[in-house]
């Protein structure tokens, strides 16, 4: 009898994580490595965030908390999402979680069956189908192709649905490809919803304040108000708050649901770090300025790697709307002989190329659910990125 759960054999390490902890330990031996693969601000928690920390272990505030949360947070969180996305939410609605993947988990957690259909769009955050895994459902992908800017068509998803399908998991701006959808484009795609009353909607937000060239965000209960009673709506503090490592996510939807997901919280790591949700507070209901001061040096980076991109020779770059990813196509590489002697034959031989020939740490685009792309995150520096896009310029040119 195996030791190991049968349910681990269904399921890959995160390619994200593997190729940043790659990057560290290259850096460790003194090779000189841009790393482009890791999700995360460059920019430190605002000062004000900080403060109320603090503020909060001073006041004693160290104690467990309910499990779905600190009534102030979650009453700040249906603060937030009425006044940002026009949704009417009770502090009951809400929920908060151990960052966005243990909302996500738990919420798959406490509704997926076996046989269970999970409708993911490709390019997807490489967590979604590893997490419908675990939970014993089945991932059902539906391509979201370059030309249509990777995002999914409302024909597509029409023919995905089927009797089994239980979930469909939407994330815009996106993680890996920075797809963020219009108004218009999703009502599309919740009118093939609204047709199909057993589908339940799993929106990650994540990205929102994250958006482009006067980019304005919707997400689908807002654009389509008969889903509220099927929608959870997730978000959190990471991304636009530069807060990755407090880890604070959290969601609202239907009351049965939530208290589904609070009781698997409970058994599980009951409720989320107290001083962390106090400074959750401050970020949701404190000054909000910063975020656009973000985005524009956000947006100035990713034009220049854009840019670059599209100059190196066997490459090409969409322009994407928002989050702080690029998703550009190595299709022009594969067959090529890179500069060591090897043939790239897939984009996971072009970004390892790239890493043992210029030492750039980029995230191969199979690992997302479509190739041959590779996807950078430019959440760091514009020296950085210029050097690092000289780099790959520099090794396409070299690949004969």
């Amino acid at each position: 009898m195996a030791f190991i759960a049968d349910a681990l054999s269904r399921v890959k390490p995160s390619a994200t994580i593997a190729m940043a902890q790659k990057a560290r330990e290259l850096k460790a031996k003194g090779v000189d490595v841009i790393s482009l693969s890791a999700g995360e601000p460059d920019f430190d928690t605002p000062d004000n965030i900080k403060k109320a920390a603090i503020d909060a272990i001073n006041r004693g505030e160290t104690k467990y908390t309910a499990v779905a949360g600190i009534q102030e947070l979650r009453e700040a969180i249906a603060k937030k999402y009425k006044r940002e996305n026009g949704l009417d939410y009770t502090a009951a609605q809400v929920i908060v979680g151990t960052g966005g993947k243990q909302i996500l988990f738990n919420a798959l957690m406490a509704t997926l069956n076996p046989g269970d259909e999970v409708i993911i769009p490709a390019p997807y955050w490489v967590s979604y189908p590893e997490m419908v895994a675990i939970c014993g459902g089945t991932s059902v992908f539906v391509n979201a192709t370059i030309e249509n800017g990777f995002k999914l068509q409302p024909e597509d998803l029409e023919k995905a649905i089927t009797p089994k399908t239980k979930w469909f998991i939407f994330n815009s701006p996106s993680n890996p490809s920075g797809a963020a959808y219009t108004h218009d484009e999703l009502k599309k795609l919740t009118d093939v919803l609204i047709r199909h009353p057993h589908v339940w909607v799993l929106t990650d937000d994540m990205y929102e304040h994250l958006t482009f060239d006067g980019f304005k965000f919707a997400t689908p209960a807002q654009v389509e108000p008969g889903l509220y009673d099927r929608t959870l709506t997730m978000n959190g503090v990471s991304k636009a708050y530069a807060m990755t490592g407090w880890r604070i996510g959290y969601a609202a939807g239907p009351i049965e649901l939530i208290k589904a997901m609070d009781m698997i919280q409970g058994q599980q790591t009951s409720g989320t770090n107290t001083i962390a949700q106090w400074a959750a507070v401050e970020a949701l209901n404190g000054p909000q300025d910063f975020i656009e001061k973000n985005k524009a040096i956000f947006q100035s980076r990713r034009d220049l790697v854009v840019s670059m991109l599209n100059q190196a020779k066997g490459i090409s770059c969409p322009v994407p709307e928002g989050a702080f990813y690029v998703y550009p196509s190595c299709a022009g590489l594969i067959g090529k002989i890179a500069p060591s002697g090897r043939v790239i034959n897939t984009d996971q031989d072009f970004v390892m190329e790239l890493l043992e020939s210029e030492g750039v740490a980029v995230v191969h685009g199979t690992a997302f659910g479509m190739g041959p792309n590779f996807r950078i995150s430019y959440a760091t520096s514009e020296a950085m990125l210029e050097e690092a896009c000289s780099r790959i310029q520099r090794f396409c040119g070299a690949c004969k």
